[in-house]
This record gives C-alpha cells, sequence and structure tokens, in this order.
C-alpha cells in the first residue's frame, strides 16, 4: 500500500517539475515578428531615393543652367538607386509579395525596357558625339568650316533625338498612379512604394538629363528670327509647361563653335587657340557623361533580369 502510494504520488510531482514553456513562447513571439518584412535594404534604398530629391532640389543653380557635375552627381546617384533596387527584389519575401501583384510586375518590366532602351540610345549618342567632338577639333585647327559645320549639324539632331527620348520616358511616371493596383498597407505596401519611388525618380533623373542636353544643343542661331525663336521655345518645353534646363559647359562650348562657323578663317591664332582649349573641356565632360550612362545603363539591365527571375519562380 505504501509503495502504491509513493507511485501515485510521483505523478503529482513531476507535473510541476516538467520544464516550463516559456522558452517555446518566447520563440513563437520572434516567429511572428519575422513577418513584418521590415528589412534595412528597403530602408536604405528609401533614404537614397528621398536623398537624391533633396539633392536635386536644393543643387545650385546658375541663370537656371546646371553644370555636368550636376548631372554626373544624378546618374551616379541614380545608378546607386538601381542597385539597391535589385538588392530588394533577392529579398525572399520581395518574391512572395510581387508574385501576389504579376499585373504590377510586367507594367514595370515594360517601364524598364523603356529605359534600358532609353539610355542604350543615350549612351550611343553620347559616344558618337564624343567622336565628332575630336573631328571638329581638328577641323578648327585647320580652319575648316565645313568640318564645324558638320558638327553643328549633328548636334541639331542628337538635340531633336534629346527632345524625344525625354518625351519616351517621360509618361512612364502616370503608369503607377492611384488606380494602380498595389498594397496600400502594411510592409508590403513600404515594399513596392520603394521600389515605385525608384522608377519615380529615374523618370525625374532621365527627364532633366535628355531635355537639358537637349536645350544645351539647340543652336542660338537657330534662334535668330522670331518664328524660329518660337519653335526652339516650343521644342524645349514639356507637358509640364516648364522649360528644360541646359548645361553650363555643354551650352558654352555650342556657343563658341557656333561663333567660329561665322567667321573661322579671319579669326586670330589666340582666338582659335582659345576655342580649341574650351572644347578640350568638354571632352572631359562628354567623357563623365558617357561612362555614368554606361553604369546606368547596367544598372537597369540588372535590375530588370532580378524582376523577370521573380515571374519565374
Amino acid at each position: 500500500m505504501v509503495g502504491v502510494f509513493r507511485r501515485s504520488l510521483s505523478f503529482p510531482n513531476k507535473l510541476p517539475n516538467r520544464p516550463p514553456k516559456p522558452p517555446a513562447i518566447s520563440q513563437h513571439t520572434r516567429s511572428i515578428s519575422l513577418p513584418s518584412r521590415s528589412h534595412p535594404l528597403v530602408s536604405q534604398l528609401r533614404d537614397s531615393i528621398s536623398d537624391l530629391h533633396r539633392w536635386s532640389s536644393s543643387s545650385p543653380l546658375s541663370n537656371n543652367h546646371r553644370s555636368s557635375d550636376w548631372l554626373c552627381t544624378s546618374l551616379s546617384r541614380l545608378r546607386s538607386i538601381h542597385e539597391s533596387i535589385d538588392d530588394v527584389l533577392q529579398l525572399p519575401q520581395t518574391l512572395q509579395t510581387l508574385s501576389q501583384h504579376r499585373h504590377l510586375v510586367e507594367k514595370l518590366l515594360e517601364d524598364l525596357l523603356r529605359f534600358v532602351v532609353a539610355y542604350d540610345i543615350f549612351r550611343t549618342s553620347v559616344m558618337t558625339l564624343k567622336e565628332e567632338q575630336a573631328a571638329a577639333q581638328v577641323a578648327v585647327r585647320k580652319r575648316d568650316q565645313r568640318g564645324v559645320a558638320s558638327y553643328l549639324r549633328l548636334m541639331r539632331r542628337t538635340s531633336r533625338d534629346m527632345r524625344r527620348l525625354a518625351s519616351t520616358v517621360r509618361p512612364i511616371e502616370k503608369n503607377y498612379g492611384a488606380d494602380t493596383q498595389r498594397p496600400t498597407v502594411g510592409p508590403d505596401a513600404e515594399l513596392v512604394g520603394a521600389i515605385l519611388d525608384g522608377v519615380e525618380v529615374t523618370v525625374k533623373v532621365s527627364v532633366a538629363l535628355f531635355g537639358g542636353i537637349s536645350a544645351s544643343l539647340t543652336p542660338r542661331t537657330a534662334a535668330s528670327s522670331s518664328w524660329m525663336r518660337f519653335k526652339v521655345k516650343r521644342e524645349n518645353k514639356p507637358s509640364g509647361g516648364a522649360v528644360y534646363e541646359s548645361f553650363d559647359e555643354i551650352r558654352e562650348v555650342n556657343a563658341e563653335i557656333e561663333r567660329l562657323l561665322r567667321g573661322l578663317r579671319k579669326m586670330k591664332d589666340e582666338e582659335v587657340r582659345t576655342a580649341m582649349r574650351r572644347m578640350q573641356e568638354l571632352d572631359g565632360c562628354i567623357g563623365g557623361i558617357e561612362r555614368e550612362s554606361e553604369r546606368v545603363f547596367r544598372s537597369l539591365i540588372s535590375t530588370r533580369v532580378s524582376l523577370l527571375n521573380t515571374l519565374a519562380e
């Protein structure tokens, strides 16, 4: 009887001595916090986008003209943003979120392709401009007005091409308005919103870039008559009514070359050397634009490939 009594007492003793469950409960609590999907890469992307917006709006302007440094820095920051978008697209939570919004992903893929094509055309145009710039320097040194005139024709053609590129990318911003099907609350909304903000800032920088170069290359002699002055003004005005801001170095050298064309053979040697020096300075400017536009082009391709992979999963 006593032995049986002891065995019956042993069961109640084991119940209180069983290890408590707080570790399991705390572990369960941590698993609840994980689906919040708040990731430092998303915050970093949003911060980079905000910094570019602030820097762009606060950049010092001189007589409504921007320098090539502004242009190159904008391209460099834009490249960093797309590298951050690419990193965000590698996150498992991004794959899970975007898989629920395939229509939005397809729209993003289409618009990224438009960016890739635009920057491919742009970098090709810049490479051609750089080559012709070198040929124009030879023409100036030889006082060959035909060679200078050929370069001016190229600048007019490039100006038109840049205007068309600005018109091509500008409507992309309207594709992600209030009627866009996307999450509106929670971490998913933050993640998708950061990606779409990256697209928006890409539109703004690209339009400023393409439109600014177009304005910089617009021949001043073409605006000599009242009709042409009106035409140039209309061509350089986007659908928002704002006029593109040109870039100092490109605009000033363009004006210098036009002046050379009007009297190259009569100019003094010192004047020709001055013009040559200005054109050589522009070489560095164009080289910087070429390098940064190439990097943006590559980052856009990488972003689109990563986005394509979300559809393949």
